[in-house]
């Protein structure tokens, strides 16, 4: 079945790549820069931009449901193999590429990397799940989230689709974010591998694969609710020494980005224009390369001490627009096949 693009989702993707440039470069929180202070704005900005990662997982669900119900484990490898290897070559450009200026200026390179590489080092079965830098989780993630349901649809077990992703979902929350509640631990970072992407990519898989439907008042009751749900959520867990920007998913989550998912599919010309099309087709790219700027902008604030202010505006802008013009450059490349699906 052909895979048609949609308007609306595509705005979808380009409003969760700008809001993950949010979330890495944290503007208006001073952890990045180490100058300035957290304010109510910069928080605000931090978790309402967390819809990004889960809007992603539901639309790759959605668009592989056909493929994947037609043909399990044949599309599972067409579509996991391209993704791992885009994976492998950022993860080793990542390992590779310095974070710290200073260190490397008065250490040398391999010191420098080294203590990074021994960081990675004491935590192998993490690090596996996530890659030469920490964004990277997502692809394993997704992978991981795929196979799942290949597997079920292999041995017709679908019907447990939903059931295994909400068991993943609440561990993962548990010995996550609640974790200074539940005291659970888990072999992984919970952010990282099935626990949270299997339940956003089943969400969409089963939306395609039942056809469900939702108005646009049930939309945005689920948008408004999910968000109350995860600000509270973030809230409450201060008490419990929980840093408020800290959380990746929340319980809320799922019901904010179903409900946004839904109301791009009510709306399928939202974002028809070519402009945005075309920037929205460039979103992956951008996922990949924007941390390589984000640390390059970073140790450039640290060397002259741009205003934190100033700073957290000017850091977003670069990490969009020179991602952009680099992922331009390398789709020219002729290596570009190992670093862009």
């Amino acid at each position: 079945m052909q895979q048609k693009k949609m308007s609306s989702i595509e705005l979808g993707r380009l409003l969760a790549i700008i809001a993950i440039i949010f979330i890495h470069t944290r503007p208006f929180i001073s952890t990045i820069f180490g100058t300035g202070e957290d304010t109510s704005f910069g928080l605000f900005l931090n978790q309402i931009s967390r819809f990004a990662v889960p809007l992603f997982f539901i639309i790759s669900g959605y668009f592989i449901a056909p493929k994947l119900i037609e043909a399990p484990l044949k599309h599972f490898k067409n579509y996991s193999l391209p993704l791992l290897k885009i994976w492998l070559s950022w993860s080793v450009i990542y390992l590779l590429f310095p974070i710290n200026a200073l260190a490397l200026s008065q250490n040398g390179y391999l010191a420098e990397r080294l203590s990074y590489w021994q960081s990675l080092a004491a935590s192998p079965v993490n690090s596996l799940f996530e890659g030469g830098l920490v964004h990277l989780w997502f692809l394993p993630a997704l992978v991981c989230a795929v196979a799942i349901i290949a597997l079920l649809l292999v041995t017709k077990q679908l019907r447990w689709l939903l059931t295994i992703a909400a068991g993943l979902f609440i561990y993962g929350a548990a010995a996550g974010s609640y974790q200074p509640m539940t005291e659970l631990s888990a072999p992984i970072f919970t952010r990282n591998g099935p626990f949270f992407s299997t339940l956003f990519v089943a969400v969409g898989f089963e939306i395609r694969r039942r056809e469900f439907t939702m108005t646009n008042i049930g939309a945005w009751l689920f948008i408004v609710t999910g968000i109350v749900i995860h600000f509270c959520e973030a809230y409450y867990l201060t008490y419990f020494g929980q840093n408020f920007s800290v959380h990746d998913f929340l319980f809320g989550t799922l019901f904010w980005t179903l409900g946004m998912f839904m109301l791009l599919l009510n709306h399928p010309n939202w974002g028809n224009y070519r402009w945005l099309q075309n920037l929205a087709q460039h979103s992956l790219g951008i996922y990949l390369v924007h941390m390589l700027v984000v640390i390059v902008m970073m140790n450039i604030n640290g060397i002259i001490q741009m205003d934190h202010n100033l700073a957290s505006i000017i850091t977003p802008l670069a990490a969009f627009f020179v991602s952009l013009a680099l992922i331009k450059l390398l789709r020219r490349a002729p290596f570009q096949h190992l670093l862009l699906r």
